[in-house]
């Protein structure tokens, strides 16, 4: 069955904005002053990142569910004929899928802001209602910082690649397994962004959205879950295709 491009779009979009929208609002809800889950702890926050794509992979099943740049980084990496049944591997689909990535991680961050208006009203560190929206390291070393972010997205394509090869029944609910495993095991130096539209796209929402005391967008470390993820990927495609 081919897909056309406006599905593609429209289904990669909606995908990503589910995604953010579960994520963000997830962390927003353990950080943010006066919330009902305030202090809930750093595995609700896995559990909720992790349930995130589980609802975005099924919304964006028409193109594959990738929802990250660096899982169609990976499958392009891997030499496989098509993103996604029905959609071959080009480079102005390979654009289609990233474009419409971010533009849906920048709507759902936008969408998590709205749900908690007036919790962003609140006096919080401008920090904090930035980590809303974008990761930022825990130890701020450049080359470290983007060797964990290089290590936690191999794990996730690698495995995602994987699954391709493996009988199982578990569909997205595998991935957004995996997803609580990364944050749990190797989330704890940057916040594991894995996925430069989730990081990215939410941290322009961030600069344009009127947010009351939010602070810089800290853009000087914008670049490691971009840089990162997509060598990761890249990586975990490779490596998929020399042991397959």
């Amino acid at each position: 069955m081919d897909v056309s491009t406006g599905e593609l779009i429209v289904s990669e979009f909606l995908g990503t904005a589910f995604l953010l929208l579960g994520g963000a609002g997830v962390v927003a809800n353990v950080i943010l002053p006066k919330t009902k889950g305030f202090n809930g702890g750093w595995l609700l926050i896995n559990f909720g990142w992790g349930l995130a794509v589980f609802a975005g992979v099924f919304v964006a099943y028409r193109s594959g569910a990738h929802i990250n740049p660096a899982v169609t980084f990976g499958i392009w990496a891997n030499g496989a004929e098509e993103f996604a049944p029905g959609i071959p591997v080009t480079a102005a689909n390979g654009f289609y899928y990233v474009t419409a990535q971010m533009a849906g991680a920048a709507v759902g961050a936008a969408l998590a802001f709205l749900a908690y208006k007036k919790h962003f009203d609140q006096e919080a560190p401008g920090a904090t209602k930035l980590a809303v929206f974008s990761t930022g390291p825990e130890i701020r070393s450049y080359g470290w910082n983007v060797v964990t972010e290089v290590i936690g997205t191999f794990v996730l394509v690698f495995v995602v690649l994987q699954f391709g090869n493996t009988p199982h029944e578990l569909g997205p609910l595998a991935v957004a397994l995996l997803v609580v495993g990364i944050g749990a095991s190797l989330g704890g130096p940057t916040g594991y962004a894995i996925n430069p539209a989730r990081d990215l796209g939410p941290r322009i929402a961030h600069a344009l959205l009127p947010i009351k005391g939010k602070g810089p967008s800290d853009w000087s470390y914008s670049w490691v879950p971009v840089v990162g993820p997509i060598v990761g990927g890249v990586l975990a495609g490779l490596l998929a295709a020399a042991v397959a």
